[in-house]
């Protein structure tokens, strides 16, 4: 027996009421008289009256707060009843993120997870599940035991992060369609980064049971490439068109101070070989030689001899363009020749050889055969001959990119290409007080970065146009758009509301006017740093162009097993592409390039140390009932007894009516004590 609210005992302390009631009388009962007189002095003893009187109502009186205060406490009684226990929906979850390439833990995993199949009762329902950086339903809720077994079976480990915030919020969502308990089995390396930033994203649901499996128990020693920095395109042609800056990290994780064989592979051959003083637990770089490259894409890669389990992260990819110098057609107005000569000397300055100009008036422009050059510049133009806009806007349309630079002539109406209406000059030399104008905040996040540069820079006339359907990259100091963007079709046109010729602004002679023609250059031509060199899980906007990703144009992605995991339709149309696998995606984008695009694994999946037994018990603080660790075999919890469970019976009705029904009795106790009171009056 026991009492599920103790604290009210305390209560019996009231017990002591009744007892003074009791005791509290008068002594004598004054009574009118004629005269004391014959009446002899004599003192009376009080002890008579200081005895207890009336048991019976006393005992009942201390009987009903007795039970009142037991009833308060909750009494109850134990009993053990066979345990008839509801069915469950058991979730077998096994990672198979890039971690469990290493060893045979991905072996481990499947066996511990027949085991645990082994064990589940007959009327439970089981699902499989995989999980990496998403999770992979392999199964319906069944009892069909065999299914699941095939489905265990199949499991490959692929290259994606291990995420286990996305497990946890699995579990939650199972657990509001389930409409049954949920036991959940996760079989892992309980890798220490896969663990969320945020502790209250791995919280479960009260009806869910986590059960963990680590198929490992210590950290195990691992190097690996861990990064790799290289120029992405060269250009030349001869002897001059090698690769060099390539530069490479090799880290390892737990391991012990060790020398490691590093390679350069291009295309297959191995062209440099160094010999790398690993740090213990630390990292080292190496610099590799200048190796000559073909045209083209190569395919290159840094690896290092294996020495561990974990071979899939000794390889580090990267892709290499070399090709010609690109083209670019800068059209300007026949008597502008200051533009030209500012916008050639900062592109040569700061990209060498990788672009080629050809300046040219309107009516030259439209002659040529736009589709060769990687963007067109339209500089200073109120106007263009209609056979080159309708040419400027198909170029676009196909996935060409134009940049629309306004100038001082650029008057009322639509700009050039951009279209967007311009609806007043703004001259910033006759306005009082400061005679110039300066860039104010950057108003999005893109691709040009901070504007720091551009703080020495002043506009002294700047063209005010409409907004509409364009994103606003740059604005002046007073709101006026300085740098417009927007995309048509496949391709992306810029507008600048000034001018390049030194008279608008001094920005041709400021240090920003270089790295903005570096970085705009590098923008239209597709040419962004990082551009091909990606991670597992990251996407590749197939369609830069089209945000809205309605395009009809010709898209087409091979994945590094040579396959499309797009069709030549759904490529038209989706917008951007999942990288789930390691290696080389090539891609054919709508205006014809061909690019080449390497995948790496996160390289937080190299680091093998595993999740510490404290971490995985401060789970339980956000899972109920609390995690179960187990060792080895499935930890399935145990009942109290084999078959049985124990049941509780309170016992504060009963009371209720004891206490009733004392107060009944004492009420009736209490009126014959009136009565007799009565009669001794």
């Amino acid at each position: 027996m026991g009492f599920a609210s103790p604290w009210f005992l305390l209560g019996m302390a009231a017990l002591a009421v009744p007892l003074y009631l009791h005791l509290l009388r008068r002594t004598t009962t004054p009574r009118p008289f004629s005269s004391l007189l014959f009446f002899e002095p004599q003192t009376q003893s009080s002890q008579r009256y200081r005895r207890l009187r009336y048991w019976l109502l006393l005992a009942l009186r201390l009987a009903l707060l007795a039970l009142i205060v037991l009833a308060f406490a909750n009494p109850f009684v134990s009993r053990h009843v066979a345990r008839i226990d509801a069915a469950r929906l058991v979730l077998l979850v096994i990672d198979h993120s890039f971690s469990m390439h290493a060893g045979t833990r991905l072996e481990d995993a499947k066996r511990e997870a027949l085991s645990v199949l082994s064990n589940v009762r007959s009327e439970d329902r089981v699902q499989v599940i995989a999980f990496s950086s998403q999770l992979q339903v392999l199964t319906s809720p069944s009892r069909d035991f065999g299914a699941q077994r095939a489905a265990i079976a199949a499991i490959a480990a692929d290259d994606s992060r291990g995420n286990l915030g996305e497990l946890a919020n699995a579990v939650r969502q199972a657990a509001e369609h389930a409409g049954t308990p949920i036991e959940a089995h996760l079989i892992s390396d309980f890798q220490l980064s896969n663990l969320p930033a945020n502790a209250s994203e791995m919280a479960l649901p009260a009806s869910a049971t986590l059960v963990v499996h680590p198929v490992i128990s210590d950290a195990v020693p691992n190097w690996t490439v861990e990064s790799v920095t290289s120029p992405e395109q060269i250009f030349g042609n001869g002897s001059g068109a090698v690769l060099t800056g390539v530069r490479a990290t090799v880290a390892g994780f737990a391991t012990p101070a060790a020398e490691r064989t590093v390679s350069l592979v291009v295309n297959g051959k191995t062209l440099s070989t160094q010999r790398a003083q690993v740090p213990a637990n630390g990292r080292v770089a190496v610099t590799f030689a200048a190796v000559p490259v073909p045209h083209g894409f190569s395919r290159c890669e840094v690896d290092i001899d294996s020495a561990d389990a974990l071979t899939q992260d000794d390889v580090f990819r990267f892709a290499v363009e070399r090709s010609d110098s690109q083209p670019v057609l800068f059209v300007h107005a026949p008597a502008d020749s200051r533009s030209p000569l500012y916008f050639s000397n900062a592109l040569a300055a700061a990209e060498g050889p990788a672009y080629l100009l050809q300046s040219v008036s309107p009516d030259q422009a439209a002659r040529l055969s736009l589709n060769r050059y990687a963007f067109v510049v339209i500089a200073g133009l109120a106007s263009l001959p209609p056979r080159l806009d309708e040419e400027l806007q198909q170029y676009v349309q196909a996935g060409g990119n134009v940049w629309v630079v306004l100038g001082p002539g650029a008057g009322h109406g639509p700009a050039p290409v951009f279209g967007a209406n311009i609806l007043e000059a703004r001259g910033f030399a006759s306005s009082p007080g400061a005679r110039f104008a300066r860039v104010g905040e950057n108003d999005a996040q893109n691709w040009l970065g901070a504007t720091s540069l551009w703080s020495g820079v002043k506009f002294y006339y700047a063209s005010s146009v409409e907004e509409t359907n364009s994103t606003v990259l740059l604005r002046l100091t007073d709101r006026t758009p300085l740098l417009l963007e927007k995309n048509r079709g496949e391709g992306r046109m810029l507008l600048l509301t000034s001018g390049f010729e030194g008279l608008t602004n001094d920005l041709p002679v400021q240090p920003a006017f270089v790295a903005f023609v570096a970085q705009t250059a590098r923008h239209l031509s597709n040419r962004e740093t990082g551009a091909t060199l990606r991670v597992v899980d990251s996407f590749l906007d197939l369609h830069a162009g089209d945000p809205g990703g309605g395009s009809t144009s010709g898209v087409e992605v091979i994945d590094p097993q040579g396959q499309r995991p797009l069709s030549l339709t759904d490529a038209a149309t989706t917008r951007s592409l999942r990288l789930d696998e390691a290696g080389f995606y090539q891609v054919r984008i709508a205006s014809g390039r061909t690019e080449l695009v390497a995948v790496n694994p996160d390289r937080r999946e190299s680091d093998l140390r595993r999740v510490s037994d404290d971490i995985l018990a401060g789970w339980q603080k956000h899972a109920v009932p609390p995690i179960t660790v187990s060792a080895g075999r499935p930890a399935v919890p145990a009942p109290s007894a084999p078959g049985v469970r124990e049941e509780r019976i309170g016992l504060w009705w009963f009371l209720i009516l004891l206490a009733l029904a004392a107060a009944l009795a004492q009420a009736w106790a209490g009126d014959r004590h009136l009565a007799t009171r009565r009669e001794q009056i």
